[in-house]
């Protein structure tokens, strides 16, 4: 126990490392962390990892869904659902079936079964490298939307898919007609699994007195209980936990309503997801060894020639479905050609590059079961399927991810449609709160503004705050004001902020005031922090 204790503290401390070294030479850490994994598991003395593969799957996956699902706008979801679901659904199947019978076709002993099993596992681009890879980039908001409303969607039809090829192999039969029809009823159920157990989730939130604390809690263990409902009945635990998650993030506004609740859940989940996330990809390069030792040497060069091939496969696959669904739409539909500015080439180039391989694919494939049967029968082509996966997801997030900054930046590609930039938006949505507060005081206290100086100095506060906002919103509009000059500005507060922490950290110190108003005081700090940087998921 104490062994196994240390292994696990020392790993994780690793990957902290590892993300911060990442960090300091500005790779993307999921990048990173793969080629870090696979050089630390050649370290003579490193052990071996022996992970089960249930375990991977059930511990990592809901999590993951849910907080991509939480942090998606159901609006811009709304919007694109004609390419999103493309993307999520119809490519997904495009690329395994094409993968199935090429595999089944290429490599001896592989059946067109197992040719859905590995073109289900490799067919879901990840959704977190891609995510990190473009953090920074100037990336049109249309593209960011619809990449992350398919890597939401397209993990459920990816892992259907598996789970048809899986029981075609463990039972010997398969019938499309019949699977078909399972797809629906299984995602379909899924999605009621999800909608009943958010609302449930929405009435524990709303009408029992939860905390912080036991909100925060009871959130990390709602994909959990979606996920294994969905999966009890066998249905798609996936399409659970992202209908829940969606439903729920819709919702939220009404059972969250504290501000220390808020904060307190962004601080679990955002620690909650990095670790996830950072783990995961350690993991992809420290388990390739027990992958080789179970291939073999001769299979290995095999191995690795046959994921090259697969890797070049999803990668041509997915240029030749995104470019044809970006133009023929809006070649035959003259509502698309009017309500939708064309995407050039530019969009589905940084569209089709950006489908690199992660995390789903990984678990999926390490969730295959060792033995066919009772009786012990290995299954078959599971470590090479194991191991072209992994060369599958080093070839797309390395080299892919690698190279896809420099293409966006080599192609200079600009806002697609016309928005609002966020900062104009910040201001706009802060002027309507503060002039609703005015006049809520106006009407409703008038006789108290002029009696209680508090109430009074809050009036003042809230006109100034309008006409600031105002002024600042209104030079933005009379003249051409250029992003270094915002990004100049956000930089000063940030400045002031950390100088003012350096002094509440004097007045600690010296003991000047009582903690818990320091405390209070570096909260507000905090928050005026988000108000420039945002929030990052």
């Amino acid at each position: 126990m104490h062994h196994n204790l240390l292994l696990i503290l020392f790993l994780l401390f690793a990957v902290m490392m590892l993300v911060l070294l990442a960090k300091k030479i500005k790779i993307a850490y999921p990048i990173f962390l793969v080629i870090a994994g696979l050089g630390i598991s050649f370290i003579p003395g490193i052990p071996v990892l022996k992970l089960d593969p249930d375990i991977i799957f059930l511990l990592f996956l809901p999590p993951l869904l849910y907080e991509a699902a939480w942090y998606t706008s159901w609006k811009d979801f709304w919007k694109w659902k004609r390419p999103i679901s493309l993307l999520a659904f119809g490519l997904v199947f495009f690329t395994s079936l094409i993968v199935a019978y090429i595999s089944s076709s290429m490599i001896p002993g592989f059946t067109l079964a197992l040719g859905f099993l590995l073109g289900g596992i490799v067919s879901p681009p990840d959704a977190v490298a891609a995510a990190t890879v473009m953090k920074g980039l100037k990336i049109p908001k249309r593209l960011l939307t619809i990449l992350e409303g398919e890597s939401l969607v397209n993990d459920a039809a990816s892992l259907i898919v598996f789970r048809f090829a899986l029981a075609a192999v463990l039972t010997g039969t398969f019938s499309m007609q019949e699977a078909t029809g399972q797809f629906f009823l299984v995602a379909g159920m899924g999605v009621i699994v999800g909608i009943i157990g958010g609302n449930i989730m929405y009435a524990i939130h709303r009408f029992l007195p939860t905390t912080p604390a036991i909100d925060a809690a009871l959130t990390v263990m709602t994909p959990y209980i979606l996920f294994l409902a969905a999966e009890q009945f066998h249905f798609s635990g996936v399409m659970a936990v992202v209908t829940g998650g969606l439903f729920i993030s819709w919702r939220s506004h009404e059972i969250f309503k504290t501000g220390s609740t808020r904060l307190n859940m962004l601080g679990v989940w955002t620690t909650m997801i990095f670790v996830m996330n950072a783990l995961v990809f350690i993991l992809i390069g420290l388990e390739l060894p027990e992958i080789v030792q179970g291939l073999g040497t001769h299979l290995v060069f095999q191995g690795l020639k046959y994921g090259i091939l697969i890797s070049l496969i999803v990668i041509v696959l997915r240029f030749l479905w995104v470019y044809p669904i970006a133009h023929i739409p809006r070649f035959l539909f003259k509502s698309i050609r009017e309500n939708e500015p064309s995407p050039g080439w530019k969009g589905p180039l940084i569209t089709s590059y950006a489908g690199m391989r992660g995390v789903v694919s990984l678990a999926t494939a390490l969730s295959i079961p060792i033995y066919l049967d009772e009786n012990g029968t290995l299954f078959p082509e599971r470590n090479m399927i194991i191991f072209i996966t992994f060369v599958v997801i080093f070839i797309t997030l390395v080299f892919q991810g690698l190279t896809l900054p420099l293409i966006i930046k080599w192609i200079n590609i600009g806002e697609i449609d016309s928005t609002i930039p966020e900062d104009q938006q910040r201001k706009r949505i802060q002027i309507r709160l503060d002039v609703l507060g005015l006049n809520y005081i106006s009407e409703k206290y008038p006789q108290e503004i002029s009696e209680n100086e508090l109430i009074e100095f809050y009036k003042n506060s809230l006109q100034n705050e309008i006409s600031n906002n105002q002024k600042s919103f209104d030079s933005v509009e009379c003249r051409d004001t250029k992003k270094e000059e915002v990004e100049e500005y956000h930089h000063l507060l940030l400045e002031i902020h950390a100088l003012q922490r350096k002094e509440l950290f004097k007045m600690r110190k010296y003991k000047e005031f009582e903690d818990s108003e320091i405390r209070k005081a570096e909260l507000q700090l905090d928050l005026n922090d988000l108000k420039v940087t945002g929030t990052e998921h």
